[in-house]
């Protein structure tokens, strides 16, 4: 029996790893990742965002995001959905990202 709460926890603090190349903030802190949703059978969906559109991170950040993802134990299949809505903006980030961006 798969737990998927505890895959999805993992899952959570694995992306917290990986960082936007242009800004010194990891990509959950930043409000990239929209959702991380488990199913029974270990398959993985993160859900989320670029800062734009053009970003010139948009095929390297869901790429490393995957590749993190699917090394996590407990983890079959990774899918990593790219969406721009609702658009990302500096509301989504967290008090610590804009602490640490100087944003407060």
């Amino acid at each position: 029996m798969i737990d998927q709460a505890a895959i999805e926890k993992l899952v959570r603090d694995t992306v917290q790893t990986v960082y936007d190349p242009e800004i010194p903030v990891n990509i959950y802190e930043l409000g990239l990742i929209y959702g991380v949703t488990v199913d029974p059978t270990g398959s993985v969906v993160v859900t989320m965002t670029l800062t734009a559109p053009g970003c010139p991170a948009a095929q390297t950040l869901p790429a490393e995001v995957e590749e993190r993802v699917r090394a996590v134990p407990g983890v079959t299949a990774v899918k990593v959905d790219v969406v721009f809505d609702p658009p990302w903006c500096s509301d989504r980030m967290s008090e610590a990202a804009k602490l640490q961006l100087g944003l407060l």
